[in-house]
């Protein structure tokens, strides 16, 4: 497979992480451990599917070392961001976490022949101003306060978890994609048994619901990981980087398009910011 090929899968991640938000709004009040161990457990049910239709089951054998990258990425990152919402305001401790678009096109530096270049600095740096004008233009951006530091600190964490999950990836191009299934069907555990320590269990209450936790798991977390994982080992991980801040963007287009928001100035803006940061990123 060819590295173009790889981006352009990669994109399909970004792409399927941009309906996140409007799923996820249309599960109702399932509380977000439980929902994500439903969704993941569907994800790794997808992956198991293309295992069977592939190299078979055998594949989720895998060294420790790729299952302690594997799950102490997909894990690690939700239980930090959900740790973070609970310990700071979302808006802040949102912003902090999508650091990590920013955080892969600086740590890609270290991969062999990483070839980082001013341009693509510069292009994460508007596709981050273009993230903090959108979350500003919705009201909910107060600014930084030292109480909660705790929940920045989190969100930073998680940040970093993501970025260094995503950049790693290179150094396991030999563990197949179809292993993420594994990785998937642990953090479903994982997430349950969180869920049974500390939360109170809702499930879905309709049919909308249960089909909204169905294309959860099918889409942006379940495909959605393979795909990542495909252009993280595969693809331009700059490029990516600089491209994932094009998700909040189009997430809010959806949920505009969808009747669920209202268009507005900040949009306009952060749509011009985080393209022409991908503009940026791609010239030579």
């Amino acid at each position: 497979m060819s590295s173009a090929t790889a981006t352009r899968i990669g994109f399909l991640a970004i792409l399927l992480w941009a309906t996140l938000a409007f799923f996820t709004a249309a599960t109702g009040k399932v509380p977000p451990f439980l929902l994500t161990a439903l969704t993941f457990g569907i994800g790794g049910a997808v992956g198991l599917g293309a295992a069977l239709a592939g190299p078979g089951l055998g594949v989720l054998k895998q060294r420790p070392l790729a299952y302690l990258h594997g799950v102490g990425g997909l894990f690690g990152y939700h239980f930090l961001y959900f740790t973070a919402l609970k310990l700071a305001p979302a808006a802040e401790a949102g912003l902090i976490a999508y650091l990590w678009p920013l955080l892969i096109v600086l740590l890609s530096a270290f991969l062999p022949g990483g070839g980082l270049r001013r341009v693509h600095v510069v292009g994460a740096l508007m596709g981050f101003a273009g993230t903090v004008v959108l979350l500003a233009g919705k009201g909910g951006f107060s600014g930084i306060e030292m109480r909660f530091l705790p929940g920045y600190l989190a969100a930073f964490a998680c940040a970093f978890i993501w970025s260094s999950y995503s950049v790693a990836s290179r150094h396991f191009a030999d563990v197949p994609t179809q292993a993420v299934a594994g990785f998937c069907l642990a953090t479903a555990v994982l997430a349950g048994l969180c869920h049974l320590a500390w939360e109170e269990t809702v499930w879905p209450a309709s049919t909308g619901e249960w089909t909204a936790v169905v294309l959860l798991g099918i889409g942006p977390v379940g495909l959605a990981f393979y795909t990542w994982d495909i252009g993280m080992k595969r693809g331009d991980v700059r490029l990516l980087g600089v491209a994932s801040y094009a998700a909040p963007v189009l997430s809010t287009l959806l949920l505009v398009a969808t009747g669920f928001s209202a268009p507005s100035l900040s949009l306009a803006v952060a749509c011009a910011l985080i393209v022409g940061g991908a503009f940026v990123a791609t010239r030579r």
